[in-house]
C-alpha cells in the first residue's frame, strides 16, 4: 500500500469512526486488506482510535496483523490479552519474532506460552530466549530441515516431500550428523539436478559461510551484505550443533532498524518509538534528553558568564558569539556522523585510526582558515573594526579544529567504554563545540580588546 493510500484509508477510517460506521470499518480491517496494510494502520492511528481498530479486527486475524506492527505496539497490545487470546496470537509468529516479543511481556505471561508449546517446540523456544535480542542466537529461526550425509539424493526427495511446504526463505538443506554437528550444506540448485542414486556427500559443499551464535546481528548483517547470502545456518561455537538458521528477511530488519537506530539516537529517541505514543510515555522520554541538554547548557552558559564585563563593554562581541558556537557544530557533527558510520560498518580501527585523525584535523584546519577569512571580512564591513575581525577569526579556527578533534575521537573513545556513540556523541559534542567556541572567541577579545 503506498503512503497515498494509507492516506486515504485513514481518512476513510478516521470519517467511519466520527459517523459510527464500524461495519465498513470491519470489512477493511477483515478482508479488504492485507494484514501488512491494517498493521500501518494500526501505527498509524493515535491512542484511541488505535484501540478502537484493534476491537474490531476479528481475533482470527488478529495474529497475523501484530506479526507486521512494530515490537513495541505489538508488546502492548500482548500485554493486554488474556492466556487463551495471547496462546493463539503467538501461533501465527515465527519462533524469532516471538522470542524478541517474549523477552518484553511479564515473566508469569512468558511461562504459560511456553507451557502450551510441544516439548519440541518449547526446546527451541528456550534457546532462542538464551541469547540477546541483538545477537545472531536471537535473530535465528529454528525451522529448518536437516538431512544426514550418507543418504541418497532419492531418500531426500522422498523425505521433502513428506512436508506440505518447505520453510520460507530455503536455498539449501542442512547437513548434519546424528548428534547434530554441521557439516555443511546441499544448495537447491544442485540438489535439483543431481542424479538420484548420488549420495548428499558426494554433492554437498562444507566450504560455507557460518555464524556462530554469539555473534553480533550487526556482524551478522554486514555478512549477508558482502557474500550476497539468502540464509545461512548458525551453531554454537563449541559443540558445533546446529542450532537455526538466519534469513535475508531477518537481515534486512537488522539493517532497517539500525539505520532508524543512528537516526533516531542523535535525537536522544529509541529506534522503537511510536509515531502516537501516549503524552505521558512520550514526555517521559524525551524529558531525560532534555534535562541532560540542560547541564550542557548552563554549562555553556557559565562559560560565557565568566566573560561578563568583556561582553558589557565590546556589544558586538555578543551578536557574533553564537556565529563561532554554530560553525564549530556543524563543523563537528559532520565528522561525528562520518565516524559513526564508520565504526559501525567496522571500517574503523586502530590501523587506520590514526590516518583518519590527520586527515580531519588538516581538513578542518583548512576549513577554518578559509571561512574565518570570509567571516572576518563580513566582520569588518558590518562593524568596522579589524581587531574584532581578527579575534573571531582565530576563534573560528580554534574551534573548527577542536571540533574536527572531538568528532574523530569522541566516538572511538565512548565504543571502548561501551556507550553507544550514537546515543551520547552528539549532546558531547555540542557541549564541546559551544564551550570551546565560547571560551575561544571571549578569550582571545579579552586580551586583545580590553
Amino acid at each position: 500500500m503506498s503512503e497515498q493510500t494509507t492516506l486515504e484509508h485513514l481518512q476513510t477510517v478516521s470519517e467511519s469512526l466520527e459517523t459510527g460506521a464500524t461495519m465498513q470499518i470491519r470489512y477493511l480491517l477483515n478482508g479488504a486488506l492485507p494484514a501488512q496494510d491494517v498493521a500501518r494502520l494500526l501505527e498509524s492511528s493515535p491512542p484511541k482510535e488505535r484501540k478502537l481498530l484493534w476491537e474490531l479486527i476479528d481475533h482470527d486475524n488478529q495474529g497475523d496483523v501484530l506479526q507486521y506492527v512494530s515490537e513495541e505496539i505489538s508488546v502492548q497490545f500482548m500485554k493486554s490479552m488474556d492466556t487463551e487470546r495471547l496462546l493463539a496470537v503467538s501461533e501465527h509468529f515465527d519462533n524469532d519474532d516471538l522470542a524478541d516479543i517474549l523477552q518484553q511481556l511479564p515473566e508469569t505471561l512468558v511461562k504459560e506460552v511456553l507451557a502450551s508449546m510441544t516439548a519440541q517446540n518449547r526446546a527451541r523456544m528456550e534457546s532462542l530466549l538464551s541469547y540477546s535480542e541483538d545477537s545472531a542466537g536471537g535473530l535465528m529461526n529454528t525451522d529448518t530441515i536437516t538431512i544426514r550425509p550418507n543418504i541418497t539424493i532419492d531418500i531426500v526427495f522422498r523425505f521433502l516431500r513428506r512436508h506440505t511446504e518447505l520453510p520460507e526463505m530455503t536455498d539449501s538443506l542442512l547437513v548434519v550428523s546424528r548428534s547434530d554437528r554441521f557439516l555443511g550444506i546441499l544448495p537447491l540448485r544442485k540438489l535439483l539436478v543431481a542424479d538420484t542414486d548420488t549420495t548428499v556427500r558426494d554433492i554437498m559443499e562444507t566450504e560455507c559461510h557460518i555464524i556462530y551464535a554469539d555473534q553480533s546481528a550487526t556482524d551478522v548483517a554486514q555478512l549477508f551484505e558482502k557474500m550476497d547470502l539468502v540464509s545461512a545456518p548458525v551453531i554454537d561455537a563449541e559443540s558445533k550443533k546446529l542450532l537455526g538458521r538466519i534469513t535475508i528477511d531477518d537481515v534486512v530488519d537488522v539493517i532497517r532498524d539500525e539505520a532508524e537506530h543512528s537516526m533516531l539516537s542523535m535525537a536522544g529517541l529509541d529506534e522503537d518509538e511510536d509515531t502516537f505514543a501516549p503524552i505521558m510515555q512520550t514526555t517521559r522520554r524525551r524529558a531525560v534528553w532534555l534535562g541532560i541538554n540542560l547541564i550542557t547548557a548552563f554549562i555553556a552558559s557559565y562559560v560565557i558568564g565568566l566573560f561578563q564585563n568583556t561582553l558589557d563593554k565590546v556589544v558586538a562581541l555578543a551578536i557574533l558569539m553564537p556565529i563561532v558556537a554554530s560553525m564549530g557544530g556543524i563543523a563537528g557533527s559532520q565528522v561525528l556522523t562520518l565516524v559513526i558510520r564508520g565504526i559501525a560498518l567496522n571500517q574503523i580501527g586502530s590501523s587506520n585510526a590514526k590516518w583518519l585523525l590527520n586527515r580531519e584535523v588538516i581538513v578542518g584546519l583548512i576549513n577554518g582558515v578559509l571561512w574565518a577569512a570570509v567571516i572576518a571580512a563580513l566582520t569588518v564591513v558590518w562593524f568596522g573594526d579589524m581587531q574584532i575581525a581578527y579575534v573571531i577569526a582565530g576563534a573560528i579556527i580554534i574551534n573548527l579544529l577542536f571540533a574536527a578533534l572531538t568528532g574523530t575521537l569522541l566516538p572511538m573513545l565512548l565504543k571502548k567504554l561501551g556507550i553507544d556513540p550514537a546515543l551520547a556523541g552528539s549532546v558531547i559534542l555540542t557541549t564541546v563545540t559551544d564551550v570551546v567556541g565560547f571560551l575561544s572567541f571571549l578569550g582571545l577579545a579579552t586580551l586583545f580588546l580590553l
